[in-house]
């Protein structure tokens, strides 16, 4: 089975890319969609938070306190990081056991879309794309999702730079332009590196 990565900063594209990649017919296996579930009410993640944020960190029915957590984790890289390593853990056994699932089923080609590049998800993979895309358009897009500027600028400045998720990639789609641009360059890659190994999509 082939394991492509899709990865790329916060208001890059990579989930437009992701989603393109799944209406091609492709299974996507996604890390925040998993997030989300490992935070939720009873999430297994939930209470290891807990205990490095505070019960403020927990709202009453279980699940992890975001928009609190945002406030504090988004000033402070160490707290920043020391979440990001709860969740990623969590989210990264969870993936692995997808994967192993639908290897298991004969699945041709799973694509795992994820944020944060680390460790254990670029070993999981045989080739990474990353999406990249200039500031300013990532900070409109970031906006008009109705996120704060100055907290919008503060989350992409605590990200890898896109050249750092390049260095991890094999190929970087800049997704700056049209969407039909975009897809033009997905589908080109989907040609290449997909069609030539006997994925038809």
């Amino acid at each position: 089975m082939f394991v492509l990565g899709i990865t790329g900063g916060i208001g890059s594209g990579k989930s437009t890319v992701s989603a393109y990649l799944h209406d091609k017919g492709l299974i996507v296996v996604d890390a925040d969609e998993i997030s989300r579930k490992v935070t939720d009410a009873g999430g297994v993640a939930v209470p290891a938070i807990e205990q490095i944020l505070g019960k403020r960190a927990v709202r009453e029915n279980g699940a992890l306190n975001r928009k609190y957590v945002s406030s504090i984790v988004f000033k402070d890289k160490t707290k920043l990081d020391d979440l990001s390593a709860i969740i990623h853990r969590y989210v990264l056994e969870d993936m692995e056991h997808e994967v192993e699932k639908l290897r298991e089923k004969g699945t041709k080609c799973v694509v795992l879309d994820v944020p944060i590049p680390v460790n254990r998800f670029v070993a999981l993979c045989n080739q990474i794309w990353v999406v990249t895309c200039d500031t300013k358009i990532r900070l409109a897009r970031l906006e008009n999702r109705g996120m704060d500027r100055e907290d919008a600028i503060r989350r992409i400045a605590m990200q890898m730079t896109d050249e750092e998720y390049m260095e991890l990639g094999e190929h970087a789609i800049d997704n700056s332009g049209s969407i039909d641009e975009t897809y033009a360059a997905v589908d080109k890659l989907i040609e290449k590196e997909l069609n030539g190994r006997g994925i038809r999509l």
